[in-house]
C-alpha cells in the first residue's frame, strides 16, 4: 500500500530522517540465484540498526512496511527490501524529509537511481549491470570489506554463462 506522506507529522518524518541520516543505509545486494534467467537476484534494500527497538518501531509504524529483526548480538534492524515498498513509501519519505549529510543526501540519490534502471529492467541486462555495478561501487564509501560479491565476481558469472552455451551449441 502506497504511503499517503502527508499523514506524517513534520517532527516525525525530520526525526526520523535525522535518525537515518546518523544510522541508517541504503543498500543493493547481489544473490547468486541458478533458479533466474540472470545468474544474479538484485534487491534494493533500506535499513536502520539500533539496540534499543523502539524508535525502530516508529521506522515501521510510519513508514507502512518492512520488518523489525533482532541480530544474535542483541542489536535490532528494520529493513525494507521489498522493491514496491521502496518505490511507494521509502523514495517519497525520503524525498519529503530528506538529509542533512551531503554523504546521505549522495547516496540516496545513488539509491534512486539504482531504482529507476531496476523499473526499467535494466538489471535484466549484462549491460545495466554494469550500469548498476558502477553506481554501487560510489556508495556507502564503496562498500569496502562488506560486500560478498566483488563486480568482477558479478560479471564473470555472465561470461562463464556464454562459454557453457557457446560449448553447448558447438558441434
Amino acid at each position: 500500500m502506497a504511503l499517503n506522506i502527508n499523514t506524517i507529522p513534520d517532527s516525525i518524518g525530520y526525526y526520523l530522517s535525522g535518525f537515518t541520516d546518523g544510522e541508517g543505509s541504503f543498500n543493493l545486494s547481489f544473490r547468486k540465484r541458478s533458479d533466474y534467467k540472470m545468474p544474479w537476484k538484485i534487491s534494493l534494500c533500506f535499513n536502520v540498526s539500533q539496540k534499543d527497538e523502539v524508535i525502530l518501531l516508529s521506522f515501521k509504524e510510519y513508514l507502512q512496511c518492512g520488518a523489525l529483526r533482532k541480530r544474535n548480538d542483541g542489536v535490532w534492524y528494520y529493513e525494507v527490501n521489498n522493491f514496491a515498498d521502496i518505490v511507494e513509501n521509502v523514495i517519497p519519505f525520503f524525498n519529503k524529509f530528506g538529509f542533512l549529510s551531503d554523504k546521505k543526501k549522495k547516496d540516496f540519490v545513488k539509491f534512486k537511481q539504482l531504482a529507476k534502471l531496476i523499473y526499467e529492467r535494466k538489471h535484466l541486462t549484462k549491460e545495466g549491470i554494469e550500469e548498476i555495478l558502477a553506481i554501487r561501487e560510489t556508495m556507502n564509501n564503496g562498500g569496502v570489506g562488506k560486500r560478498k560479491y566483488s563486480p568482477y565476481t558479478i560479471m564473470s558469472c555472465f561470461d562463464l554463462k556464454k562459454s557453457s552455451e557457446t560449448i553447448r551449441q558447438a558441434p
